[in-house]
């Protein structure tokens, strides 16, 4: 195991905690490798419903580590000898750059972010289906000054979480979003107490680990393979994953009718 990624089981929602402090939990070849694993065993593990994603020490993630590819331009590595990043045509569960940021995994992760999530840390926390922010934690494509581009889903990702207005000013000018305005834009989904994101995410990890999942997760991968489908495909798509679920609607509407969850209890 990498001592760079830490994983512990909390009542059932797996934790994965980026730990390289030395870098603000900056991500190298060997810590997205690790971090790719483990979300496919966390995807493959029947009894963890959800995860949550955090960074150790203060900050969610620097991004790629500069300091590597500091050493790889030192030896007269070019960019396009960086074949591992490659995308292989029709892999199942490929490996991005930052690791996991180019699989679909089919049960949701929540973003605990605490101090700097940015360049392809804010990537990583885009990939995640919910983002916990603390009140002085911020994003930010701050990979614009180097010259490193967005090739962690941040270009697709971004715009269609917060719209191409947003999504634009952000990449171009690769400015620092803090909690307030990220909140504002759809770019979070919650602040939390100043260092309490991963609490925060552990009680919202533990209500959806609470509900239906086949149904819930069901509608989660509806709503991410919608965009860019016609209506009447989407709508087919949403039906198609839905009508494995009518047992449990039914069950559901039993247990209404015997007077649970009224007036919108949960």
């Amino acid at each position: 195991m990498n001592p760079n990624v830490q994983v512990e089981i909390v009542d059932t929602v797996t934790v994965v905690t980026l730990n390289r402090p030395q870098v603000c939990n900056a991500v190298d070849a060997a810590t997205a490798r690790e971090l790719h694993e483990i979300f496919l065993q966390f995807d493959d593990d029947p009894a963890s419903p959800v995860a949550v994603f955090h960074g150790a020490h203060g900050h969610f993630c620097a991004g790629w580590d500069l300091q590597a590819g500091a050493q790889l331009h030192a030896q007269g590595v070019a960019g396009s000898a960086l074949t591992h990043l490659e995308w292989a045509a029709g892999a199942a569960r490929p490996l991005g750059p930052m690791g996991p940021s180019r699989l679909l995994l089919s049960k949701p992760v929540i973003a605990a972010v605490s101090g700097a999530a940015v360049a392809g840390g804010m990537e990583l926390a885009l990939w995640c289906d919910l983002r916990v922010m603390e009140p002085d934690a911020y994003f930010g494509v701050y990979c614009r000054r180097f010259g490193v581009p967005l090739i962690d889903g941040g270009t697709v990702r971004l715009p269609r979480l917060i719209g191409l207005g947003h999504a634009m000013d952000l990449i171009l000018t690769g400015r620092k979003v803090e909690a307030d305005e990220a909140r504002r834009i759809g770019l979070c989904n919650r602040i939390a107490p100043p260092g309490g994101a991963r609490e925060a995410a552990l009680a919202l990890a533990r209500q959806l680990a609470g509900f239906p999942q086949a149904t819930m997760n069901a509608d989660r991968l509806s709503a991410l393979r919608q965009a860019g489908l016609p209506l009447e495909a989407a709508l087919q798509q949403e039906w198609a994953g839905g009508r494995a679920c009518l047992d449990d609607a039914l069950a559901g509407a039993a247990r209404f009718a015997a007077g649970e969850g009224r007036h919108g209890k949960f």
